[in-house]
């Protein structure tokens, strides 16, 4: 019998008659109004979201700097204390092994990978950690994470926070209280408003939950699920790791080259990175907007001249904009924006326009 993970905010989900789903190793909370209410309320007030099924793993010690420097693409020499960059760590061939947040603050470092991919990165950066002077501590289990979304998070936070939260801005934080509670506040999210995670201890973790909450009940704060996040994300044009990006992709193809800081000397995938630029690409990862009725969904084919070109990694009704919309590889003589291919959903083939990303855009600063 497989045994998942529980957050610290466990109860309160169970309290708030959220539908609970296993997920990357862990019941965590899908939904609970609904998708398309907790969508809505994040593009218009603001949702808050229990994120602790996420890594969190803090590197100390003389070689910390350089240490990161070596496993991801982007140049963490380049971040000031008390800001963040978003970065990938690749294989040697450029392969994507996971994305995510670097927080440098002046004596440590800071990252938060996907849960799925939480257990394989930490044994990936302990065996190049040895020839290093680093310590790596993995926090996942003493924490917790929210990520409060929307035009209005910095109103309810703000009033619950020691700090003025309207000084803090996009991929800055600082460490403060809430309501006596020390934490951690990062203006960054993965919904495309503006909002913050919050990063606590976890036995704190469920009073600091309900203070946010009944801190914004009155302007409309609601929790929101997994489900929610996750066409939030799409809209705002930003990758999911298994979906958009995993080993076998690599960040130029992804649309992620602006990442990728070449004129650092040394880098795990660097050469191959290298190579693939000065190649060129053969496939390319495109934004689709759905022409007429259908739901494009993750594997269904692409195709280009009754000839398959390639499969959606990610798709769904937009429930922002009212249409289908999905990502998916396609050859690199199909990419250009106003390019119309074909999706197939449910053995019909449903013509769909090339567009720029994002979907959407939203109140992020």
């Amino acid at each position: 019998m497989t045994s998942f993970r529980k957050t610290p905010i466990y109860n309160q989900h169970v309290a708030m008659n959220a539908k609970l789903v296993p997920f990357s190793g862990w019941h965590m909370p899908v939904q609970y109004e609904g998708i398309l209410a907790e969508h809505k309320v994040v593009r218009d007030v603001a949702g808050i979201f229990d994120v602790s099924h996420m890594g969190r793993f803090q590197i100390t010690g003389r070689d910390a700097i350089e240490f990161i420097n070596y496993i991801t693409v982007n140049d963490v020499e380049r971040l000031e204390p008390f800001c963040s960059q978003y970065t990938l760590a690749c294989r040697e061939n450029g392969g994507i092994i996971d994305d995510f947040l670097v927080y440098r603050l002046p004596d440590k470092i800071l990252i938060v990978p996907n849960a799925g991919n939480s257990d394989k990165l930490l044994k990936w950066l302990q065996k190049i950690a040895i020839s290093y002077e680093v310590e790596i501590q993995n926090l996942t289990e003493q924490t917790v994470l929210f990520a409060l979304q929307g035009p209005k998070s910095e109103l309810i936070l703000n009033a619950i926070t020691k700090e003025d939260l309207r000084k803090l801005t996009f991929q800055s934080f600082t460490e403060t209280w809430i309501e006596g509670i020390k934490a951690k506040i990062f203006r960054t999210g993965y919904t495309g408003e503006d909002g913050f995670e919050i990063w606590c201890s976890a036995e704190c973790g469920p009073e600091l939950w309900s203070i946010i909450l009944k801190s914004g009940i009155d302007r409309g704060l609601k929790a929101c699920g997994l489900g929610a996040r996750d066409t939030l994300r799409l809209e705002a044009g930003l990758a999911l790791y298994g979906h958009e990006i995993d080993e076998s992709i690599n960040p130029i193809e992804a649309g992620l080259g602006w990442v990728v800081k070449f004129k650092k000397p040394k880098f795990i995938g660097r050469n191959s990175l290298l190579s693939i630029r000065e190649k060129g690409l053969t496939r390319k990862l495109v934004a689709l907007k759905v022409l007429e009725r259908g739901i494009p969904r993750q594997g269904y084919d692409i195709s280009y001249g009754g000839n398959c070109v390639g499969q959606i990694t990610s798709g769904a009704i937009a429930p922002t904009l009212g249409y289908g919309i999905g990502t998916g590889y396609v050859p690199i003589s199909l990419t250009e924006p106003g390019t119309i291919l074909q999706i197939n959903i449910r053995d019909k083939k449903i013509p769909a326009v090339i567009v720029k990303q994002p979907f959407y855009v939203g109140s992020r600063k």
